[in-house]
């Protein structure tokens, strides 16, 4: 194969992974960065799940001397939920627990995105209908929902 075709090939491989790969859901939340994710943290152990890691970005930015807007990220999963997705295909494991990220943007407006656990299903051997990505899909709606709300 030429370096030409050899180069096609790879671009249309990764032109075909990327929309899967970049299934992101944004929401908007009228509170600050750490009151958001706060509230997040609230949702996701009053629902019984696990709090793994929270992670201050700016706060590691500021370590090396970098100037970063706010960003948090939340790290959270429910073993009911992960479990069923990682006998599917244990490589979800790759992709869980589950992460949301808040942050600040240039205006100041507050943004939470996650990826869509629909994106499970085009990475990893698991059913696009499968009831986990269902109920995944909820409970990340309704508890970030929780952390947004006025």
């Amino acid at each position: 194969m030429t370096l030409t075709k050899l180069a096609g090939a790879a671009s249309i491989a990764v032109a075909t992974a990327l929309p899967a790969a970049a299934e992101l859901v944004h929401k908007t939340s009228p509170h600050s960065v750490e009151i958001t994710i706060d509230r997040l943290e609230a949702a996701v152990t009053g629902a019984g799940a696990t709090v793994f890691a929270r992670v201050d970005h700016a706060k590691g930015a500021a370590s090396v001397g970098s100037d970063l807007r706010p960003t948090q990220m939340l790290m959270f999963g429910n073993p009911k939920l992960g479990t069923p997705a990682m006998l599917a295909d244990q490589a979800a494991g790759l992709d869980l627990p589950l992460r949301v990220v808040a942050y600040a943007d240039g205006e100041g407006v507050v943004h939470v995105v996650y990826h869509a656990p629909s994106s499970l299903a085009a990475t990893h051997a698991i059913a696009k209908d499968a009831e986990v990505l269902k109920k995944m899909t909820g409970a990340l709606d309704k508890l970030t929902n929780a952390a947004i709300a006025e």
